[in-house]
């Protein structure tokens, strides 16, 4: 079993403070799972005032777009190279392969391209300028490099999309509730984490098919390309709206009074996906509520300023 390292009372609250500057980052993403980690990676990449993107990371998943999380890995991979061919920014950030399955037991990593490449990463990272590790899918790739290397514990600063809020009966969410071995570990292990829930909390971040045709569509290939995806998802948009949740990721980034967070003890995860509290545990940042309005504003003019 990994012993993972202790941080300072200190230090941990240096790191779940919001950095207030530019940042490093890597971002994991299943990317052909849902229709808004498109949206999070191009959101990304418009926003070079407050991040660098140096890798991507494909997330395993398993639903009825996919038969298994290696295949489901396999499609966000393919997605991410699609977005890199119509999104000049993207041009020489490398793109990895993740994990072929979830964890199958406690503490037992999963090798892939991507756990590798974020030990490797983080370990180089110098320890004033920790790497932020971006997290919208499974968090199997980012679990897994924990567990094969503890010391990025000391490097890194998680910041997922995953579970519900704290105050819901249940958490039985999709990237949660996925691998429950892998949300245990990066809930266990004290690694700086700001955890962004789902329900109650992302779930502010829905827009519409007409939003998206007046304000994303006209802005070139990138536009064009958003909007296809988003008609797609649905048969009748008719008092449609949908939930652009992995966004939120890149909005805690991008401007802090957009989601407003507390500090809270991390949670205890059950095997049955509820929230539990134990006061003597390490502290998480836990964002409470997303400015809706704010973030798409920020997105959608950010289109229109790259495509003029």
């Amino acid at each position: 079993m990994s012993v993972f390292p202790v941080l300072s009372q200190q230090k941990l609250l240096q790191r779940l403070a919001h950095p207030q500057r530019k940042i490093r980052m890597v971002l994991d993403t299943d990317t052909y799972n849902e229709i808004d980690d498109q949206f999070a990676v191009i959101y990304a990449m418009k926003s070079p005032e407050s991040m660098t993107v140096v890798a991507f990371y494909a997330a395993p998943f398993f639903n009825d777009l996919s038969t298994g999380p290696k295949d489901g890995m396999e499609k966000s991979y393919n997605e991410l190279k699609r977005i890199a061919s119509i999104l000049p920014e993207m041009e020489g950030i490398p793109v990895y392969r993740g994990s072929e399955s979830y964890l199958l037991e406690a503490g037992a990593p999963v090798e892939s391209e991507a756990a590798r490449n974020l030990v490797e990463r983080a370990m180089a990272a110098p320890d004033d300028d920790p790497l932020y590790v971006v997290a919208i899918g499974a968090i199997t790739n980012v679990a897994s490099a924990i567990l094969m290397e503890p010391r990025i514990i000391e490097k890194i600063v998680v910041v997922w999309l995953g579970g519900h809020a704290l105050h819901w009966r249940d958490t039985t969410e999709f990237n949660l509730a996925q691998d429950l071995h892998a949300s245990r570990t990066v809930l266990d292990s004290g690694v700086p984490l700001v955890l962004i829930p789902c329900g109650g909390v992302a779930s502010h971040l829905a827009t519409t098919l007409s939003e998206i045709n007046d304000y994303v569509r006209d802005k070139g290939p990138i536009g064009e390309y958003l909007y296809e995806t988003f008609k797609n998802c649905h048969p009748d948009h008719f008092g449609y709206s949908r939930v652009i949740w992995d966004i939120s990721t890149i909005a805690f980034l991008n401007n802090e009074e957009w989601t407003p967070s507390t500090l809270v003890h991390s949670p205890v995860l059950s095997s049955d996906f509820r929230w539990s509290v134990d006061r003597n545990r390490h502290f998480i940042r836990c964002v409470e509520h997303i400015h809706r309005d704010s973030v798409f504003k920020d997105l959608f003019s950010k289109l229109d300023s790259n495509n003029k």
